[in-house]
């Protein structure tokens, strides 16, 4: 077993850290540096450090391992102790949600959870938006309409749980977004953090085991964006890009250290995770464009340091993203705008470096998830095709491509179905999903 390993800022004039990683007593949640144990993997930065894996596919269809039906969802797989986690959605004969666990090996269905839950006012009725979290031996769920589970990862009994719609008023309060609850629960020492946008209680940290509330913080509106750890010198800050700002707060107590106003012109829509390299902080929006964060390297303060909006969705500047997350490496980020335009953009000050049409095709809201692999970077796009790819300010230079799994049309009809749930690298095999199953396939060499 394997302790998680801090990305260390480069620049030898920095006295502290400010790096992307959760701490080592945050370290409990990663059980195994091979495991994909919450969103966007061990560290939640989408870098994948396993070695030993294929340079190219050897067909145009990537062979499963196994595959499993399941009921629709945008809940990305997460992978732990040998054991595979995903929620789903059921709506006949009646509406309920599901939390699974299977095994990694052969796709068995181990435990699994179900609980009624009618989705209210929630555009995109596929299914549950959360990745499962895992710790310890525990695992942590929460549902489009606000339901938070905390079971023993191994037999899926219930520890403890809440109805946060029901008991901190987010639909009576007319508090619940749009989409629904999207963020994936954040561990940080002995607590389990929730961005749930309600009145008072806009992030929510509650001790892990007992699942007791131990404080509520700000009363900004929810987005979708996960919240993240990072350091600013000897501070541990966890970041939450809410529906009006993007705040660092103290994750011991939800005191705001600093916050940066990013008001929505028309709607709250902020799906990517807030990026970060050295010691600046990235997010973008599809209405909203990009914003680049200068992090003090010492201590916990913080101030805009460029931000970019296009005239509309179709005239954008720097980075327009939707539900991909970008990549943000040595001085450049690379993402997909808002019609599916794959970019790079300066991170200096958001000047476009070249734009690519190729990897997803041309529509409203096409996604890439991408996930960094040494120099390579393994790019999943909405068309459920898998690409390894080498990114560069000199463009984008495509190794391999071959299908993975069918887009569905339960999320999106228009353009014959999508894959928008982010896959997990996990023991040099990948785990994808859509509305109808999930599937394993080894990547190894």
């Amino acid at each position: 077993m394997r302790t998680h390993i801090q990305y260390l800022c480069p620049k030898q004039k920095l006295t502290h850290i400010i790096c992307v990683a959760t701490i080592l007593a945050f370290g409990s949640a990663i059980s195994s540096a091979d495991d994909w144990p919450q969103w966007r993997g061990a560290n939640r930065d989408g870098k994948w450090t396993e070695t030993g894996l294929l340079e190219k596919f050897p067909k145009p269809e990537i062979e499963k391992k196994w595959r499993v039906k399941i009921g629709s969802g945008y809940s990305g797989p997460t992978v732990s102790e040998s054991k595979v986690y995903v929620m789903d959605r059921i709506s006949e004969p009646e509406q309920i949600e599901r939390v699974l666990c299977l095994d990694e090996q052969t796709g068995k269905e181990i435990w699994k959870h179900a609980y009624p839950c009618e989705y209210r006012n929630v555009g995109y009725i596929a299914g549950p938006r959360a990745s499962v979290t895992i710790d310890n031996g525990l695992a942590y769920s929460i549902g489009t309409m606000g339901h938070f589970k905390c079971f023993d990862a191994t037999n899926g009994d219930v520890i403890w749980e809440h109805d946060c719609d029901k008991e901190y008023r987010i639909s009576a309060d007319r508090r619940m977004p749009i989409w629904g609850i999207a963020a994936s629960p954040l561990i940080y020492e002995n607590l389990v953090i929730v961005h749930l946008g309600t009145v008072d209680s806009s992030v929510v940290g509650f001790d892990k085991k007992t699942g007791k509330e131990v404080w509520r913080s700000m009363n900004d509106r929810a987005q979708y964006s996960s919240p993240i750890l990072i350091k600013q010198g000897m501070q541990d800050v966890c970041v939450i890009w809410t529906g009006d700002n993007v705040v660092g707060i103290d994750p011991k107590n939800g005191k705001p250290f600093w916050t940066i106003p990013m008001k929505p012109k028309n709607m709250p829509i902020g799906i990517a995770t807030p990026i970060i390299e050295d010691d600046q902080l990235f997010v973008t929006s599809f209405y909203d464009g990009a914003m680049m964060i200068q992090l003090d390297s010492g201590l916990p303060k913080a101030e805009k340091l460029w931000s970019k909006v296009g005239r509309n969705e179709r005239r954008t500047e720097a980075l327009h993203s939707i539900i991909s997350t970008p990549v943000f490496s040595k001085g450049h980020i690379y993402g997909v705008d808002s019609y599916g335009e794959f970019r790079c953009i300066a991170a200096k000050n958001g000047d476009r470096i070249w734009e690519d049409a190729t990897a997803v095709p041309n529509a409203r809201w096409s996604t890439i998830h991408f996930v960094e692999n040494g120099d390579k970077t393994w790019m999943f796009n909405e068309r459920g095709e898998l690409i390894i790819a080498k990114l560069s300010p000199q463009g984008f230079e495509e190794i391999s491509r071959a299908k993975l799994i069918d887009p569905t049309t339960k999320q999106l009809r228009q353009r014959k179905g999508v894959c928008w749930s982010h896959p997990a690298y996990a023991n040099k095999c990948v785990f994808a999903r859509n509305d109808n199953e999930i599937v394993c396939a080894s990547l190894a060499k």
